[in-house]
């Protein structure tokens, strides 16, 4: 399975669009439920009362299944948030209502985050904050950065903190305190953003 296979489906009938949601609620519950994406495809099926024949149709395998159902999530629950509030003050809002999101849905994410899927649903899940994050970065120090140097900071930014989340919800303390957590991504966020200033001055010095 490929990166490709978990982009955006084209555009669907209301009977194809219920079984779709009904497959990728069926996968979160089930992975969830048993802590492994690892489910049967029958199993899946069984829960969504579809047919496998609806599921190869519609997903091609298991593991496409899963990762859509994980990017849907991510779409329909957190996107929103982070990309409402651009208040410069709301930084604070949009980490937070991010840890809730994984906290929440931790059985679901942790069991692909261990699983063979994991390569893949961090690579899609990049391709779903990069936008918003160049788009926060864009906002915060378009005036004084290159475009280039933006997107190098983007990246920067949500593949750091998609690599703290990520041991974060694996191999954190039960319950995970959403709260803690997002002072502890900040405080990292301020000595990441300080060092990145520091290096910008010293570049501009030495240029002179």
């Amino acid at each position: 399975m490929t990166f490709e296979a978990v982009s955006p489906a084209p555009a669907m009938d209301r009977r194809v669009r219920r079984s779709r949601a009904a497959l990728m609620r069926a996968a979160i519950a089930l992975v969830t439920e048993r802590g492994t994406a690892a489910i049967p495809l029958s199993d899946i099926a069984e829960t969504a009362d579809v047919s496998r024949q609806v599921v190869y149709q519609q997903f091609g395998d298991r593991d496409t299944l899963v990762l859509e159902a994980a990017l849907d999530l991510v779409r329909r629950e957190l996107l929103p948030d982070l990309e409402n509030d651009w208040d410069p003050s709301a930084s604070r809002n949009r980490a937070l209502a991010t840890a809730r999101h994984f906290a929440r849905h931790r059985g679901f994410y942790r069991a692909l985050l261990t699983s063979s899927c994991a390569f893949v649903l961090n690579k899609a899940l990049m391709g779903l904050f990069l936008p918003v994050n160049r788009q926060a970065v864009t906002r915060v120090h378009g005036e004084r950065l290159a475009p280039e140097l933006l997107d190098d900071l983007a990246v920067y930014v949500t593949g750091g903190a998609a690599a703290f989340i990520n041991a974060w919800v694996v191999e954190g303390d039960d319950p995970l305190d959403p709260e803690e957590f997002t002072e502890r991504l900040l405080r990292l966020m301020t000595i990441a953003t300080g060092a990145r200033r520091s290096a910008i001055t010293d570049g501009e010095e030495g240029s002179r």
